[in-house]
């Protein structure tokens, strides 16, 4: 849960969670299939609903990869009583905010609007569940927007470039494999048909959760639920992906991209890891707390061993994600310093992993840590957003309402012993790919063979194409 629980420092003295629920949800379930959860926050007069759906990029189908970031757009061109792009400039003149997202397990749409505004965007998002129309008209200029999206986001930038590359090198076969957006020659291809298939399989209120949160009651969302939702029939019966094993991993990967635009260089390293979703909660919850010590923040090991003390990078730190349906990633990033060698940072990044591996944690890391994970716990209950996304992600991740409100108490419960042993079971080179971000080689000749080759036939032959 760290993702949209944590993210604040550590408080001083905090009080103890453990037993303590963290959002109070209500929840209840419609006839269709529709699980609706109600989180309650009286602090201002606003609300919002977000709606997830239990399908994201890991279950695009073979060869279309980006259909489900592709639909994410095409949700917003209009169903049978809304025009196109209609939908976010009612919610604007409404005083009220939207977006969508689409991440590998789950597509979400969601508006912040007044609390007496949740009737008109309940209505449109149960509209758009049910009757989405799109123009051919439509979908063409759009895909070129999503296309153009890639570009700018991925293929323009070398580090997006690299981190794409490492993700398909270090699962095998599960979809997670796949970005998000999609592989360019794959998205370049989608058709309305597609997608509409997609959207028809999928977008249905049996395989959807609505979580509402902010200044409402469960007995004010259950008849607008009814009303709206309600009517909507049932979709196919959805079955979700295949618990799909990563096959053992035998042999540690490198990827190396070099660019001309690049300037400085970088090192990472992802470690093939369990999540939660996979059923290995309290694995997760050792690695949550193994994320914090070793490499977030100033405070962390790697940040003071590499740049405080031994002055050989500007900046390192890890990264998990716990809360997938599929296996996840414990990555690790550093930025060396000037004149410092990669391999020098890597050495050194390896000798901190190998001390954590020999030697443990201690209580006082393992104490700091659970009071900078429970702070975020704290803090997230103030938060609209916060509150909605770890329900939802949960729900859409193969885990349940409890496990984000006994979260605390299993944060509670986490020992250094079993910290110790989550590192041993995840860092083991042979499941891992190591990412080397470069500068191009300069030429000796300082370009001038480059220059002299582009000269001299090195461009496009006379009668072909461009």
């Amino acid at each position: 849960m760290i993702g949209a629980l944590a993210g604040f420092g550590a408080a001083a003295a905090l009080p103890p969670l453990a037993r303590a629920a963290v959002f109070n949800p209500k929840t209840f379930t419609l006839a269709n299939g529709l699980t609706v959860v109600v989180i309650e926050n009286h602090r201002m007069p606003v609300v919002r609903q977000m709606l997830f759906y239990r399908v994201g990029s890991a279950d695009d189908p073979p060869g279309k990869s980006g259909v489900a970031h592709y639909l994410e757009h095409l949700m917003f061109k209009g169903t049978r009583t809304t025009k196109p792009n209609e939908f976010s400039k009612i919610v604007a003149r409404n005083g009220g905010r939207d977006n969508a997202f689409t991440s590998a397990d789950a597509t979400g749409y969601y508006q912040t609007v007044a609390s007496g505004r949740l009737e008109l965007v309940m209505r449109m998002e149960a509209d758009r569940m049910a009757n989405l129309v799109v123009d051919p008209k439509e979908a063409a200029p759009e895909l070129k927007v999503v296309v153009e999206e890639r570009r700018s986001r991925t293929d323009n930038r070398p580090a997006a470039q690299l981190a794409e590359q490492m993700t398909a090198a270090l699962f095998l076969i599960y979809p997670y494999r796949n970005p998000i957006i999609g592989w360019k020659h794959e998205l370049e291809k989608l058709t309305l048909a597609d997608t509409m298939a997609f959207y028809r399989k999928y977008y249905g209120p049996n395989n959807a959760i609505l979580v509402v949160t902010g200044d409402i009651t469960v007995d004010q969302v259950r008849p607008l639920a009814e009303k709206y939702y309600g009517p909507i029939p049932s979709g196919p019966k959805i079955t979700r992906r295949a618990n799909i094993a990563e096959p053992p991993q035998r042999a540690a990967r490198r990827v190396i991209l070099r660019s001309s635009r690049v300037r400085e260089p970088r090192w990472s390293r992802d470690y093939l890891a369990p999540s939660r979703g996979q059923g290995r909660g309290r694995r997760a919850d050792a690695l949550e707390m193994l994320d914090v010590i070793l490499g977030t923040g100033a405070t962390s090991r790697l940040y003071r061993a590499l740049v405080i003390e031994k002055k050989l990078a500007l900046s390192v730190g890890t990264a998990y994600d716990a809360d997938m349906l599929g296996p996840t990633a414990f990555g690790i990033y550093a930025r060396p310093k000037q004149g410092v060698a990669l391999a020098t940072l890597e050495s050194a990044v390896e000798a901190e992993i190998a001390r954590l591996l020999a030697h443990g944690v201690t209580e006082a890391e393992v104490m700091a840590a659970k009071k900078r994970l429970l702070a975020g716990a704290i803090f997230a209950r103030d938060s609209l957003r916060r509150g909605a996304s770890a329900i939802g992600t949960a729900l859409t991740s193969g885990q349940s309402i409890a496990d984000v409100e006994n979260w605390p108490e299993y944060i509670e419960k986490v020992t250094p012993a079993q910290i110790l042993e989550a590192a041993r079971d995840v860092f083991r080179i042979e499941r891992s790919v190591t990412g080397l971000l470069l500068p191009a080689p300069k030429s000796a000749d300082g370009g001038a063979a480059a220059k002299k080759r582009a000269n001299t036939g090195g461009g496009p032959r006379p009668g072909r194409g461009k």
